[in-house]
């Protein structure tokens, strides 16, 4: 988890150390601001806390370096851009992410600027009484959820490729929501009360001595120093927009065709991505992390023209090895087609059907089972179908819920075998739900035999291998109808290890990598390294005669 979200160039990287950096800063700034809410004390003894790491050398850096860098590679990414034609959420970050700077700067201002250069005690109460029920009390409200609403959105377009940040989306919107919420309420209780207090007639000449309030000359050099920084910045984006607009026009003079086996031709201009031509010319492209190269899912194939293209980048390659893409696989956000070509999209977003994020898979590390009935074809030759179906289905009945009861789910019936699979929160948890389930089935069938010997049928043999290992969960089959199962070469190991039970004349094996992530003891254990049909290494292998005596087996109850 830990390698995808790191993914991307040096500046990739560097936007989300600062944006980190200052979403952290932001986050306890609202918290602190919240707290008057409760008391003036509160507010400030928060305040102090923050000023503790923010207000040293290294905090300083920090803090300032991370907004430097963070507003230079925003303006130096808009300035490259082929085109402004962008998902609406996207774009609504990046209007949020240069609104921020004309109201930030005012607050900077009266704040560090007014401390540092003309002594004020800029306290939190001293500001919220300072600006309650003015204009620029308006401004801060809004630049407050401005700035919230552009860290969220992008803290979720970076985790948002994680099973864990799926799984947590409504707490963190909850919280999203609650959070300024809370540092609006601590600002409208202290503001009120602030303001009365520092301009009362008996009150207010003591306070605003004590926070060395402001003359007239003071305020009107802080309205200088505020219209000063917004011209610096008005300047930058201007700046932006002459470099954005002179890099199309240069661009402009030559263009190429670029052909879609899936859909249209079109034109599409030197320097741009093929990401960004799909989004210039209206194609549909996947892009689930927004073109940031943090995933693999714009990834095309390039069909002709791919010997003309430039090499892909370390950080493309690693991405595309990731997933095991061939040759002649592309991230179309890295890619700067210089000559025509013809490409594939491995993943369409064509309106049929959107499917889940965990259409297009998430690596898990579970355990799973493979489980087969053994002699089922001569046991039933002869049998009409209807007593077939009944058989299997008594035979289901029976061990199957042994499987849920355990935490398991049934990936696919195989005739008269299954595979389950153990989705738990960790390893560990998968393992011994894996573990349990088996010895479960075990008992389970001992109960079914009898009742089969008792109707004067013979008893079910089975055999079961349990295996844990990376597994890729998705949706796989046409979008209309796509079953979600697994793939990987843990389940065709799980398969061959059912597979050579037979040959041990066993009724379970169960993997090393099972027992080692369970937390079994291996000392006492007899293990034995079989090798597999289709598996490259040999495994090792614990080998159950009966399932039922797992538990006793492993010395421990399941």
């Amino acid at each position: 988890m830990a390698t995808s979200l790191w993914q991307g160039n040096w500046r990739t990287k560097a936007r989300i150390t600062s944006g980190l950096i200052l979403f952290t800063y932001v986050f306890w700034h609202l918290l602190a601001v919240g707290m008057g809410l409760f008391s003036l004390d509160l507010m400030h003894t928060a305040q102090e806390m923050q000023e503790e790491i923010t207000e040293s050398l290294p905090g300083a850096v920090l803090l300032y370096g991370g907004l430097l860098t963070h507003l230079g590679l925003a303006l130096h990414r808009i300035a490259m851009r082929r085109t402004l034609r962008m998902p609406f959420v996207e774009l609504l970050q990046v209007i949020l992410g240069l609104t921020i700077p004309f109201l930030l700067w005012t607050h900077i201002v009266h704040t560090r600027i007014a401390q540092n250069d003309f002594g004020v005690e800029a306290e939190m109460g001293y500001i919220a009484g300072l600006i309650w029920n003015t204009q620029s009390g308006w401004n801060q409200a809004v630049l407050l959820l401005i700035v919230w609403i552009h860290g969220c959105i992008g803290l979720h377009y970076w985790l948002r490729t994680t099973a864990l940040w799926r799984r947590l989306v409504p707490v963190m919107i909850t919280l999203a929501t609650l959070i300024p919420a809370f540092s609006l309420a601590g600002f409208l209780t202290q503001g009120r009360l602030q303001r009365q207090l520092m301009f009362a007639p008996d009150t207010g000449p003591a306070l605003r001595d004590s926070y060395n309030f402001p003359t007239s000359e003071t305020f009107q050099s802080l309205a200088s120093a505020t219209e000063r920084g917004i011209w610096v910045f008005s300047g930058l984006l201007v700046l932006t927009a002459v470099l954005y607009a002179g890099r199309k026009l240069l661009i402009n003079r030559g263009s190429l065709r670029i052909r879609y086996i899936d859909g249209p031709e079109i034109s599409g201009q030197r320097g741009m991505t093929l990401l960004e031509m799909s989004r210039a010319n209206g194609v549909p492209h996947m892009a689930l992390c927004g073109g940031r190269g943090r995933c693999t899912t714009c990834r095309v194939m390039i069909e002709h023209g791919q010997d003309l293209l430039h090499p892909p980048s370390p950080e493309e390659t690693a991405s595309l090895a990731a997933v095991n893409a061939p040759a002649n696989a592309r991230l179309a956000c890295q890619i700067r087609p210089t000559d025509p070509a013809t490409v594939l999209r491995v993943f369409r977003a064509d309106g049929r059907r959107a499917r889940e994020h965990q259409s297009l898979g998430q690596e898990r590390r579970l355990a799973i089972l493979f489980l087969d009935m053994r002699g089922f074809t001569a046991r039933t030759t002869g049998q009409l179908p209807y007593d077939v179906v009944f058989l299997l289905n008594r035979f289901f009945d029976a061990i199957v819920p042994s499987i849920t009861s355990a935490g398991g789910t049934i990936d696919k019936y195989l005739g008269d075998g299954l595979l389950a699979l153990f989705e738990l929160e960790t390893e560990q948890a998968s393992a011994e739900a894996a573990l349990k389930a088996a010895a479960g089935i075990g008992s389970a069938l001992q109960v079914f035999n009898r009742a089969m010997v008792a109707e004067g049928s013979d008893p079910v043999a089975i055999g079961m291998g349990l295996h844990l290992g990376d597994l890729v969960l998705g949706e796989i089959g046409a979008a209309e109808n796509a079953p979600r199962t697994i793939i990987g070469d843990t389940v065709n190991a799980a398969s061959r290890l059912e597979a050579k039970t037979k040959d041990l004349g066993v009724e379970t094996l169960v993997s090393r990598d099972v027992l080692l992530a369970a937390g079994v003891d291996l000392a006492p254990l007899k293990l034995q390294l079989v090798e597999l049909r289709g598996v490259a290494q040999p495994l090792s292998v614990l080998a159950v005669p009966r399932a039922a005596n797992l538990p006793a087996l492993l010395g421990a109850p399941l």
